[in-house]
């Protein structure tokens, strides 16, 4: 039998939350240009900000981020790095912007740290990312869920989801991502990097113990392998995008059994990996007209 005060430290460690700062900035400034027809014209531009991540004070990583949700895109980094096992490992993280900096504490020493910060692979996300590890590493022990899909939803989504890009609306040079569950868009996050963007909403997933069997992501950027990847990660196994596929991005998604949508936008999409998990309920009447003359 289990000693009580075993059974108490592992509650305790299993529901223990980081503590984190609340240090969102602005997405956007306002600024003033001149227009083809030497106009002056009052419009904004997107913030872009550096953040450099102290990890126990070691120096890891500078990130560059609208800075909206940096708690969030911190936490998420650390995860989809894997550079710390689970979010109760975490004590804190504080963020400095008078320092451009961001403070993350652990309860315990960290193994393996120094063998993962030895591999860098800086990835094509828009601002430049960077991966530490293998990162094929690990990938054969996920394991997606099958779904099942509406061409429908599918339509009744994207419409959703166009309602947000508030920021890119505005200011342009963002890109967005959003964690989804069925038509219902329950996270979207903007910032000068998709990559970015899936990490905060990786972090928002961590911290608040949300699992993705059953949601999809979407993301207005590239499905790059270091999307499907992180997707893969938080256990989605639907990755939607208005933009394209690259080559390792498809393989990868073959791999794990990623469903990956692409070039999404009105009533156009294509299915790179997985249309046999859509039932196409809606099809376009101009598509249905063309089949019948033919």
């Amino acid at each position: 039998m289990t000693p009580k005060s075993e059974i108490e430290s592992t509650l305790s460690t299993s529901t223990r939350k980081p503590e984190l700062t609340d240090e969102g900035l602005g997405a956007a400034f306002a600024v003033s240009g001149i227009n083809e027809f030497g106009e002056t014209i009052d419009g904004h531009i997107a913030a872009e900000r550096a953040l450099t991540i102290y990890l126990n004070k070691r120096e890891i990583v500078t990130l560059m981020t609208l800075g909206t949700q940096p708690e969030l895109l911190v936490l998420g980094w650390l995860r989809n790095q894997r550079l710390v096992k689970n979010a109760s490992d975490i004590r804190a993280i504080q963020v400095d912007w008078e320092t451009e900096s961001v403070a993350v504490t652990t309860h315990e020493v960290l193994d393996g740290i120094d063998e993962k910060l030895s591999k860098k692979t800086v990835t094509t996300g828009c601002g430049q990312g960077t991966v530490y590890g293998d990162m094929m590493d690990g990938l054969s022990q996920i394991e997606l869920p099958k779904v099942s899909l509406l061409q429908s939803k599918i339509y009744e989504l994207l419409a959703t989801l166009n309602k947000h890009n508030e920021i890119y609306k505005k200011a342009g040079a963002v890109h967005g991502c959003a964690l989804c569950r069925d038509t219902e868009n329950q996270r979207f996050v903007e910032d000068v990097g998709r990559h970015n963007a899936v990490d905060a909403i990786a972090g928002y997933m961590w911290l608040h113990d949300i699992t993705g069997e059953d949601k999809i992501f979407y993301t207005t950027g590239r499905l790059t392998s270091e999307m499907v990847i992180k997707v893969a990660q938080m256990g989605i196994p639907v990755l939607l995008s208005r933009s394209g596929a690259t080559q390792m991005g498809y393989e990868i998604a073959k791999q794990l059994g990623v469903v990956l949508i692409s070039r999404a936008k009105g009533k156009h999409f294509l299915v790179y990996n997985g249309a046999e998990n859509i039932e196409f309920d809606a099809i376009p009447t101009s598509i249905t007209s063309k089949t019948k003359k033919n």
